[in-house]
C-alpha cells in the first residue's frame, strides 16, 4: 500500500479509537452495546491493517 493510503488508515483509526474511549466512559445505562462493539471491530481491522502494511515493509 501506498505511504498516502496508510496515513488516511492511521487518521481513521485514531478517530475511531478516540470515538471508543468517549463510549466507554459512559454510565452502564447509556452504554449503547451495538455501537460499541461496531467501534471495536472497526478499530481492530484498521489496527490490523496497519501492523500488516507495516509488517510487509519491513526489509527482511
Amino acid at each position: 500500500m501506498s505511504n498516502g493510503v496508510i496515513a488516511i488508515v492511521g487518521i481513521v483509526s485514531a478517530v475511531i479509537w478516540i470515538a471508543v474511549s468517549q463510549e466507554s466512559v459512559k454510565p452502564p445505562k447509556e452504554l449503547n452495546w451495538r455501537k460499541m462493539l461496531t467501534l471495536l471491530f472497526a478499530g481492530s481491522l484498521s489496527t490490523s491493517i496497519i501492523i500488516i502494511s507495516l509488517f510487509q515493509s519491513l526489509p527482511l
